[in-house]
């Protein structure tokens, strides 16, 4: 038997890659109902039907985020053989997306984060669960690198993480404020300069 009910009159998945562009765009806080129904092209109603609130329809276009423009990470972390060349990759191929003029600048994860209030710790903590994720995957990364010889037995796979994860931010907010591909790149290269320091050995070519 067909279905009860009148079917939707939008694509969902296009309508939540509009409300992605403009929670990144604008941040959780800034976003209002009616931004997002002016770019999803349905009125209210329907997107309380469709997603169930605001904070729900942000938490699907942030699954959505990781999934598709968030997926550098987890690529470099997984594919690169050394643990230097993911970190390497990670802070490279990031940095490139971040200045993407086709998307808005930075990281969604980090910029779209609200102030922990009240109304918003939720959206808040999902997100810090999100980045701190992102700092579990170069810690075990690190510590598979000691493992397979590439970083010194020695080395702080926790430091490690939590320094990189910083620079991994970092590019994400100087992106938004409008500093350039070449900047990013000259902070990628000035974090992986150190990387001998804090992990060594350097398995440059």
């Amino acid at each position: 038997m067909a279905g009860r009910g009148r079917p939707r009159a939008f694509d969902r998945d296009e309508a939540l890659r509009k409300a992605l562009g403009v929670f990144w765009e604008r941040g959780y806080q800034a976003t209002s109902m009616s931004d997002l129904t002016a770019a999803m092209g349905i009125n209210s109603p329907s997107v309380y039907a469709a997603y169930g609130s605001k904070e729900e329809l942000f938490k699907e276009a942030v699954t959505l985020y990781t999934a598709t423009e968030g997926r550098y990470t987890r690529r470099a972390l997984d594919e690169e053989p050394t643990a230097r060349a993911a970190v390497a990759a990670m802070l490279q191929d990031n940095a490139a997306a971040y200045a993407d003029p086709a998307t808005p600048a930075g990281c969604l994860t980090v910029l779209a984060a609200p102030i922990p209030v009240r109304e918003t710790s939720s959206v808040a903590a999902h997100l810090a669960r999100l980045r701190a994720e992102v700092r579990e995957l170069i810690r075990l990364r690190v510590e598979r690198g000691i493992e397979d010889g590439d970083v010194r037995p020695d080395a702080d796979a926790t430091a490690i993480a939590h320094f990189y994860s910083a620079v991994l931010n970092g590019l994400s907010i100087h992106s938004r404020d409008g500093v350039p591909l070449a900047g990013l790149q000259q902070t990628v290269a000035g974090a992986l300069a150190v990387w001998d320091t804090l992990a060594g050995p350097d398995d440059r070519p």
